[in-house]
């Protein structure tokens, strides 16, 4: 087991960090799938509505389609993002790594903070791309899950290695391969998002927690625990508590966890399930331990020094924010050194020490020791090879499974 309480964060990172959590990236509505009705029918872009648009069911690949492609002629990059997840100067005007990408290359980047969730998002852009048109944006980041949909319906395009020597001979191994995009055809991580168990040392008042079985079952943390609104993650912590497989489980392992989850909820022992609104109940000490973001956690350490974390002897789960390029965009190969430019391991520690997510370039640690020592050794941002080691991602559903396991998971959780 490992535990992570810095006494103190440096100077660089407090700076960095005094955004606060009432209006940076921790306050933001996690990308949660929207909960399935009791209908079973899922909201917003949600997969029960794919086919009854028109929209062929996710597996019924179709290719990338490109467009002409205007780099030469038109030196610009239209890049749509999530609020709050890139790195900014402190007059909060100007994106250090965009402005040093458009020095390097002569390209512009028109960045748009316009991804607020996954089903929302896809909502905007769904009617386009099932129409075969330009949705007016050359890059997009989305969360795995959705990746992976979107990769399967075929709107959006393979990715020409020549334009990403850097992104091929950095990114990380524990992100190389994901099973639904095998060897990273179509996807480059933006950042990664860690899984873990996080704790008010002050409300535990002694009370050790090393793993999920000790916040299902101690009866001195009733009514004192959360766990996340996000299926994958809270589902997976607590496959991996039970020896199950994230990557490799079946129908009556979901049900056995349900099941699992289902006894502690009866019993009161969950106090709810939560997106990112557990963070101020962990500081207060509402909840004494949680399932918990480690992006998260990193910031509520700067203001709240009771707060502290283990990743569990049984494994924790990550996901991935991911870069693709949509069918038809103008520029793809401006998207594409753009993507490039992130790889390299100067630019990725810059962006690193901002955000404090997981970096998903390998060679980022001598830069960000540079910038902030105690980012660059904190394995919730720079993973070390034995805490790499620990990780898990949930495999792949199909549609049907989607549907299946949500609505079972949003019964569960109330939602």
């Amino acid at each position: 087991m490992e535990q992570y309480q810095p006494d103190r964060l440096s100077a660089a990172r407090a700076a960095a960090l005094r955004r606060s959590l009432s209006n940076g990236r921790a306050s933001l509505t996690r990308r949660s799938l929207l909960r399935a009705s009791a209908g079973g029918a899922l909201a917003l872009g949600g997969l029960g509505t794919l086919s009854a648009c028109g929209i062929p069911a996710a597996g019924k690949t179709q290719g990338g389609t490109s467009a002409e492609d205007h780099s030469a002629q038109e030196k610009v990059v239209n890049f749509s993002n999530w609020p709050e997840y890139i790195d900014v100067d402190d007059s909060g005007k100007h994106r250090p790594t965009l402005e040093a990408f458009t020095r390097r290359t002569g390209v512009r980047v028109k960045y748009t903070e316009d991804i607020n969730d996954n089903n929302e998002f896809f909502g905007k852009i769904k009617p386009q791309l099932a129409a075969g048109q330009d949705t007016g944006r050359d890059l997009i980041v989305l969360t795995d899950w959705l990746a992976a949909r979107v990769i399967r319906l075929g709107w959006v395009q393979k990715l020409d290695p020549a334009n990403l020597p850097h992104a091929y001979a950095n990114l990380s191994p524990q992100f190389r391969s994901p099973d639904w995009d095998p060897g990273r055809a179509y996807s480059y991580p933006w950042q990664g998002i860690s899984t873990v168990i996080a704790f008010n040392k002050k409300a535990l008042d002694g009370i050790e927690v090393k793993s999920v079985s000790d916040l299902l079952d101690n009866p001195r943390l009733k009514g004192r625990v959360g766990f996340l609104s996000e299926m994958r993650d809270s589902v997976g912590m607590t496959m991996l508590d039970m020896g199950i497989d994230p990557a490799r489980f079946t129908p009556d392992d979901y049900d056995r966890v349900m099941a699992r989850l289902q006894k502690a909820v009866d019993k009161g022992q969950i106090r709810r399930f939560t997106g990112n609104d557990y963070t101020s109940d962990l500081t207060k000490g509402d909840i004494a331990a949680c399932v918990a973001w480690g992006g998260d956690i990193v910031q509520l350490q700067a203001d709240s020094p009771d707060v502290g974390y283990i990743l569990p002897d049984s494994g924790y789960m990550t996901s991935t924010d991911n870069m693709l390029i949509p069918n038809k965009a103008r520029h793809k190969e401006n998207a594409e050194r753009l993507i490039d430019f992130y790889y390299r391991p100067d630019q990725a520690a810059a962006l690193a020490a901002y955000v404090n997510y997981v970096s998903p370039v390998d060679g980022v640690r001598p830069y960000l020791t540079k910038i902030d020592k105690s980012a660059a050794d904190n394995p919730l941002i720079l993973p070390d090879k034995a805490t790499a080691a620990k990780s898990h991602a949930f495999r792949a559903l199909s549609e049907k499974e989607e549907a299946a396991y949500e609505e079972k998971f949003a019964k569960l959780t109330g939602a």
